[in-house]
């Protein structure tokens, strides 16, 4: 008997879908499923266990706390220029940190006071400012009444993010040089800025020769693809095994020579990974560093290093490698802040982006001086970092770009939360809390994976084909590729359990490999996914062992 409703051509078709599309599929399905028992209508939403996404079901309290503490500041100090109903005034800089800490004094019970003193405090000593220009700079931003100026990014706040990128990103090892800091509107912005901009500035051009270091988030996959960019796009695949049937999610040396190709323009990689969740072991590391002090000088890379804070000593490839990296950064599932759109795009100053506009072809230089001629009587002297700003307002609206200031505001306290001892707790709390499920699940699954230090965990893709093999052998293992789609596993847990995982395929990886997110269930959830898994699975050990009764 059929374990699921569809036939294999429906599932077939259904494949084709993006798995963040394909997961809607899913979600009807268990809601449907739910909604079919008896008694139980009303519970669907509850019952059904989706991890599918990636959004965490944590947040941080204390810097939001400190926000809002700032809010109230702030609106007397609007109060105190301009008071008539609900009508108040632009802040004053002046004597504006004297009146903070009159403020902190009188208001010792308001929530996040405290953190918020504490941030300033630790601000002002760690990067050395005027505390009237930094407490301005807060205030005057949290009430929103002007445009951001500088357009990239507030002057205190890029350097407090700046610091919190030195600790968390490069093991508070950066390397020499500024880093240079765009605040978008998240890492999808960050993303789409990044690509947009290398193609007007002609350093990437339609056709061109990309690589992509695989699993990895599917907009990275489905980007090149669209007819703006139609890249020619090399995969360098995680295809090493600590043993059989166990996935080591680690890059081969041959795949990763790949890159020494100077055809390749530029190589994209989540690091840690989406969805193996592991981040870049010191070996390939140094591989891409030989590759670029080497036969590949002006390969780009775009590292998208999102879940870098849960691993310990985690190092960027924009501190390995700085002259040819872009560090594109999100705040959001550190600190469960995914409707905020808190991202960065980091480069520094010294860089072969801006060698590479230097150098190329008089009429090229030509166009782009035109293209950016309205902001500079010497626009060819414009940064690339300067110019993702314009580009992300068509240029056109420069005077007017930038990321809203209370986000911004909200960036800074989040970075300075973290160079606290209280952040630092919380860093390592939500880490446990990821490896906790983790465990959960792979006990209510019986599945294995390689121990790694790198492993971040907030994702895991498990192998079912490698699992199949690892227990029953290649027999199995045949049997299941020869009778079934890849995704017939996710169909019969959304249909049979309720259960929403995404496909593996869809990030690049093995056809047969399912992503769990650990950050956005109920620990014990994990746990019945396990089961709920390992039952699917067994199934198909039964439908096999069927068909060789003689």
């Amino acid at each position: 008997m059929p374990k699921t409703t569809f036939t294999r051509q429906e599932i077939q078709s259904f494949a084709q879908l993006s798995p963040f599309e394909l997961k809607d599929r899913f979600i009807q399905l268990a809601q449907a499923a739910q909604a079919d028992k008896p008694g139980q209508k009303e519970k669907s939403q509850a019952q059904m266990l989706n991890a599918g996404r990636g959004n965490p079901n944590w947040v941080a309290t204390g810097p939001r706390e400190a926000f809002y503490a700032l809010g109230y500041f702030a609106l007397s100090e609007s109060r105190r220029v301009w008071t008539a109903d609900n009508l108040g005034g632009m802040p004053e800089l002046r004597g504006s940190a004297e009146r903070f800490d009159t403020f902190v004094r009188r208001h010792p019970d308001l929530p996040g006071i405290e953190l918020l003193q504490n941030c300033v405090e630790y601000a002002v000593e760690r990067f050395g400012f005027d505390r009237d220009a930094f407490v301005h700079e807060l205030t005057d931003s949290t009430i929103g009444d002007n445009y951001p100026v500088p357009d990239r990014m507030l002057t205190h706040v890029e350097q407090i993010v700046r610091g919190y990128v030195h600790d968390e990103m490069f093991a508070g090892r950066p390397p020499a040089g500024n880093l240079s800091l765009f605040a978008t509107e998240g890492g999808t912005a960050a993303m789409c800025y990044v690509f947009d901009s290398l193609m007007k500035n002609g350093i990437l051009k339609k056709g061109d020769r990309i690589a992509l270091m695989v699993p990895v988030f599917t907009p990275y996959i489905e980007i090149p693809e669209l007819d703006t960019y139609e890249f020619d796009v090399v995969t360098v695949n995680a295809s090493l095994f600590a043993e059989t049937g166990v996935r080591e999610w680690r890059y081969p040396t041959e795949e990763v020579a790949k890159l020494a190709d100077p055809s390749v323009k530029l190589v994209c990689v989540v690091n840690p990974s989406n969805p193996p969740s592991l981040a870049m072991s010191e070996r390939v590391a140094n591989q891409i560093k030989d590759i670029v002090a080497g036969p590949n000088p002006n390969l780009l890379v775009v590292t998208d290093d999102v879940y870098g804070t849960f691993v310990e000593g985690f190092r960027s490839l924009a501190a390995e490698l700085p002259r040819n990296t872009l560090l594109v950064y999100s705040y959001s599932k550190h600190y469960g802040c995914t409707g905020h759109r808190l991202g960065v795009i980091g480069l520094h100053d010294d860089n072969v982006i801006d060698e590479m506009i230097a150098g190329l072809p008089q009429a090229e230089k030509d166009r782009l001086n035109r293209r950016y001629g309205s902001l500079s009587l010497a626009p060819e002297k414009i940064r690339f970092i300067d110019r993702l700003v314009a580009d992300s307002r068509q240029v056109a609206l420069n005077h007017t770009a930038g990321l809203s200031l209370p986000q911004q505001v909200m960036m800074a306290l989040f970075s300075l939360f973290d160079l606290l001892e209280e952040g630092q707790a919380y860093k390592h709390k939500i880490r446990d809390i990821v490896r906790q499920r983790l465990d959960l699940l792979l006990e209510g699954a019986q599945m294995k994976i390689a121990d790694d230090p790198k492993r971040a965990g907030y994702y895991i893709e498990l192998d079912l084909l490698a699992e199949a093999e690892r227990v029953h052998g290649k027999d199995f293992a045949d049997f299941l590729e020869k009778n079934y789609e890849p995704v017939d596993p996710l169909f019969r847990l959304a249909e049979q359990t309720s259960v929403v995982l995404l496909n593996g395929g869809g990030f690049d990886g093995p056809e047969w490999s399912v992503r769990v997110s650990l950050a956005n269930l109920d620990d014990l959830d994990y746990l019945k996914i396990g089961h709920h898994l390992r039952a699917i699975f067994n199934d198909y050990a039964e439908e096999w062992r069927a068909t060789r009764v003689v």
